[in-house]
């Protein structure tokens, strides 16, 4: 484990860059991340079919490079949370958070007794395998483990100010799409209602001195977010990326 945990450096209101994968899951993908600057990587189960033994890899070939490897989950399931956990995940997001309950029982499959639910195996992925007490293990864990909650419905927006509340919960994360879609206005991000939604968020998570987080699809909506207060910023996903730079060469040598 570093000396400095992604938790520790969000909840220091550090400003953080990294990425979200749902295509390229291949050895180099965390190195060549590390190597672009990447603090962070979000690995996602929601939207894609990666299985746990895929993830294992993922999350082992980012040890020892300084960089963090986050797992989306695809529901707010113990067996999902806490597994990808035990993979040696430096923590989770969890999609359509709505209430403090579900942000309550998130944190507890995230924590070991007396605080959670969370069940022990100590030797493994998550403590790189080396000796200790399970004290020092369990303290390890919570110390690292961090918990984002995506807020991306009505119901999430209002609820915001208690899921921040929470302890254990780190960063409120906003799923721009998703959150227009629950709203009715799909794909609308400069109406009015849903930059008062993102502002309430923001602020929930500053009253309570939490993280802020949003996806950029470019830099342009990077420069924009950060100016509207958020702070961990994933830069596009794979696919897009790519598609983007090769559709971008190409054109320019049809056109030289």
């Amino acid at each position: 484990m570093t000396s400095t945990s992604l938790k520790q450096r969000v909840l220091a209101a550090e400003r953080l860059f990294g990425t979200m994968i749902l295509e390229f899951f291949v050895p180099g993908l965390p190195q060549l991340c590390k190597a672009a600057g990447a603090d962070f990587l979000f690995l996602d189960m929601e939207h894609t079919g990666v299985d746990m033994e895929t993830l294992k890899y993922q999350i082992a070939a980012c040890r020892g490079i300084g960089l963090a490897p986050i797992v989306r989950v695809p529901a707010t399931e113990y067996h999902f949370i806490a597994r990808v956990l035990d993979l040696g995940a430096h923590g989770v997001m969890v999609p359509i958070v709505e209430t403090r309950e579900q942000a309550e029982f998130i944190v507890s499959c995230t924590r070991y007794p007396p605080r959670g639910r969370r069940g022990a195996a100590f030797g493994v992925a998550h403590d790189d395998y080396k000796a200790g007490t399970p004290a020092e293990k369990i303290a390890a864990a919570h110390e690292r483990t961090l918990v984002i909650t995506q807020i991306e419905t009505p119901k999430g927006v209002e609820n915001c100010e208690a899921i921040a509340s929470i302890p254990e919960v780190d960063v409120l994360w906003v799923g721009h799409f998703d959150l227009t879609n629950f709203m009715g206005i799909p794909g609308q991000f400069e109406n009015p209602a849903y930059l008062a939604a993102i502002a309430r968020v923001v602020a929930a998570a500053r009253a309570q001195r939490k993280g802020t987080g949003f996806m950029a699809l470019d830099e342009r909506w990077g420069r924009e977010y950060i100016a509207h207060g958020f702070q961990m910023i994933a830069y596009g996903m794979d696919s897009n990326l790519f598609q983007r730079a090769l559709a971008q060469g190409i054109a320019n040598l049809r056109n030289a």
